[in-house]
């Protein structure tokens, strides 16, 4: 027991010192001025601005922009567009609704077709319910009116607006859903 406190007083003094000399620390710092000092930025030189020329403002035979004969212009073919446009869904708006018309197209499946007295009929089931239609029928939620009936399809004539808010056409296909086997 004395022996390795005699040992321990020994390992006192030499940890003591070990902790006195110099780090690495100086020579990091010596380094980091060194680098500092000779280091110089490369900063790219900015372009010189373009001169700006200003033009002067000739009206002399232009029409105002805010002149009475151009404003009636541009809201008469407005409104022309606007004519066309109600003429397109206006018999839509004031016939009576249909009750397929209640539903999307996308829940709609055409399940099969039949010949009723020579005149082409679909089979539709909307609902879990199958529904009987023929041609002037109207489906879905944007006026779809069926134009024909074949086998394996139904073509309808839709009236939807578009990015701008017509009112245009469109041809849609709703096609035969085979059976699940």
């Amino acid at each position: 027991m004395k022996k390795a406190i005699k040992i321990l007083l020994m390992a006192v003094p030499v940890i003591t010192l070990a902790g006195c000399l110099p780090s690495g620390e100086d020579e990091l710092r010596l380094w980091m001025a060194d680098q500092r000092a000779n280091t110089r930025p490369n900063v790219t030189p900015l372009t010189e601005p373009k001169k700006f020329t200003p033009e002067s403002y000739a009206q002399a035979g232009a029409l105002e922009p805010f002149n009475q004969i151009k404003l009636t212009q541009a809201l008469r073919r407005d409104s022309a567009q606007v004519a066309s446009n109600a003429a397109l869904i206006a018999p839509e708006m004031t016939r009576r609704k249909e009750p397929l018309e209640a539903f999307p197209l996308d829940a709609m499946a055409m399940v099969g077709s039949l010949n009723k007295t020579g005149t082409p009929t679909a089979l539709l089931k909307v609902d879990n319910l199958i529904y009987q239609v023929k041609v002037g029928s109207y489906l879905g939620q944007n006026y779809g009116k069926i134009v024909a009936i074949t086998e394996s399809s139904i073509q309808l004539r839709e009236i939807a607006q578009d990015a701008t808010g017509d009112w245009i056409e469109r041809p849609v296909s709703l096609d035969l859903q085979e059976g699940k086997k």
